[in-house]
């Protein structure tokens, strides 16, 4: 199963999708902003990122650009639930910057997952 950074300033957000994520056998490495991710990242060997968008200290599209310089081909999956703007609007952006799988909050768990499971070429179990 993957090693997963998962971003967003929410804890309970965070406590949510980490539960997920570990019910279906992966790890999962927190972050509370793109500060910590950038770090967290850089640090740890990581197969993939899943990132607000809308965070203090760093935003999530500035983060994609950092892990991007870093890694290339990182595993990015960005979720957003608005803020100034429409949630799909902070998306957009996120697909400019070659995120193929995004989501608005509240994420829907099967669907997660098997975007989780296209991005590393895996199958993992479903979390009922």
């Amino acid at each position: 199963m993957a090693r997963i950074l998962l971003v967003d300033d929410d804890r309970q957000i965070r406590d949510m999708l980490k539960l997920t994520l570990e019910r279906a056998g992966h790890s999962v490495v927190e972050a509370e902003n793109g500060v910590q991710a950038v770090s967290n990242y850089s640090a740890d060997t990581i197969d993939l990122v899943i990132t607000d968008i809308v965070m203090p200290e760093k935003e999530g599209i500035e983060t994609i650009m950092d892990l991007r310089n870093i890694n290339p081909s990182v595993r990015i999956i960005a979720i957003s639930g608005g803020g100034r703007i429409n949630p799909d609007d902070y998306l957009n952006w996120a697909r400019r910057f070659g995120v193929k799988h995004t989501f608005t909050k509240p994420v829907k768990r099967d669907l997660l997952l098997e975007a989780i499971n296209e991005l590393m070429g895996t199958e993992c179990k479903q979390v009922q």
